[in-house]
């Protein structure tokens, strides 16, 4: 049986649902973030982009290459929110669903032709159902596998529909070209172009020794794989057990610690609220950090503590990353993940004395009850990076 992945891509997330619940910003450039003097984009609309704005940007940069853009600071609450009504709709469209982050999943539908139709038009449905449930556009890539899929989904945003047949993964690859051939950033780029390759079928013409001898075996690898249209396996490692993880992988390779920060402190508010949603209690957190060669770094604590909050996530979080990852490292992708989870909402194993964090988990409860009801509101750590 064929098999047959959607990826589903939220189009500029945060940045539609701005322009969707307030009208008054739509068709103008856009971006969301803070305005301290170390705040970064977190996403930028398509308006802005002409500009050349892309999420993990310095904000000062933003604004000098577009003085007129819009600042929005984020509400993650409402993105979770939203995140969770698409992914709801998708769940109720074919049960088979990864999530990778809050605003893209992979869907399993194989074997759901006689459910939908063919699979362009199963992906006219879904995108459909998604607009009719939160007013929003989404992109949906279609593909004989994951990474096939992830890159159909880019091919003609925004709301795009792009649908890769088997035994045409070569010419769509052609199609996408070198310099957009998804994990192939301006350093690996900068090598091929040593080595006088620029077109993937000239990369195709070197076999997976020289590749590796020249960029390791992982990259190596990737690159031989990716070339031809074969799923290198990045996207389909799955979870031993039930987790909410979310993680980014940023346009440009990241160097400096303040954007690995506030790109970990914005989704472990991410990853606690959609926790708080579920009724979910975590007793392990975890991150992933990836290099642009593919080497994937992971760790995890399990601490003592039960985890109350977003920031206790956070704090641990970056002690795992440093443990990791040193000033200057480069960065391609970075994740943060709740583990052990259990249902309930009250830890297994109560405190003898009050956790101050615990008054916080009750705060951010709070919060997500009022901006269920459409009230927005920011919670203070949110904002730290505008206090210098």
């Amino acid at each position: 049986m064929e098999q047959i992945i959607f990826h589903v891509d939220m189009d500029a997330f945060y940045a539609a649902i701005e322009q969707h619940d307030n009208p008054s910003l739509a068709g103008k450039p856009l971006v969301i973030g803070g305005l301290g003097p170390r705040s970064v984009v977190a996403t930028a609309s398509y308006e802005a982009r002409k500009f050349g704005l892309h999420s993990a940007m310095p904000m000062s940069r933003a604004l000098q290459l577009c003085p007129s853009v819009l600042v929005v600071k984020p509400n993650m609450h409402r993105y979770s929110q939203v995140s969770k009504t698409v992914m709801e709709t998708c769940r109720s469209f074919c049960p088979s669903v990864q999530q990778l982050s809050i605003d893209e999943a992979f869907l399993d539908m194989t074997g759901t032709r006689r459910l939908y139709g063919l699979p362009r038009e199963a992906a006219i449905l879904l995108k459909s159902r998604v607009k009719e449930e939160t007013g929003l556009n989404i992109s949906v890539g279609i593909g004989p596998s994951h990474f096939i899929a992830k890159m159909a989904s880019d091919f003609d945003k925004p709301d795009g529909l792009c649908r890769v047949s088997p035994g045409r993964e070569e010419d769509f690859i052609d199609a996408v070209g070198l310099k957009k051939l998804w994990g192939v950033g301006k350093v690996t780029q900068d090598l091929l172009a040593r080595k006088h390759i620029t077109t993937t079928a000239e990369l195709r013409q070197y076999s997976l020794v020289s590749l590796q001898s020249i960029f390791g075996n992982s990259m190596g690898s990737f690159l031989y794989h990716a070339c031809r249209g074969i799923d290198p396996g990045i996207f389909t490692s799955q979870a031993k057990s039930h987790s909410i993880s979310t993680e980014t992988t940023f346009p440009e390779d990241v160097h400096t610690s303040v954007v690995l920060e506030q790109n970990l402190l914005q989704m472990s508010h991410e990853v606690m609220f959609r926790a708080l949603d579920e009724k979910q209690i975590g007793r392990t957190i975890g991150i992933k950090v990836r290099a642009p060669d593919f080497t994937t770094y992971s760790s995890q604590i399990t601490p003592k503590a039960n985890i109350y909050s977003a920031e206790q996530i956070y704090s641990y979080a970056k002690q795992l990353l440093y443990q990791k990852w040193h000033e200057g490292m480069p960065v391609r992708l970075i994740g943060v993940g709740l583990y052990q989870l259990y249902d309930g909402d009250k830890p297994m194993q109560e405190e003898l004395f009050e956790d101050p964090f615990q008054k916080r988990r009750e705060l951010e409860k709070v919060i997500l009850k009022m901006q269920k009801k459409g009230q927005q509101v920011f919670k203070a750590t949110n904002l730290e990076e505008d206090k210098e």
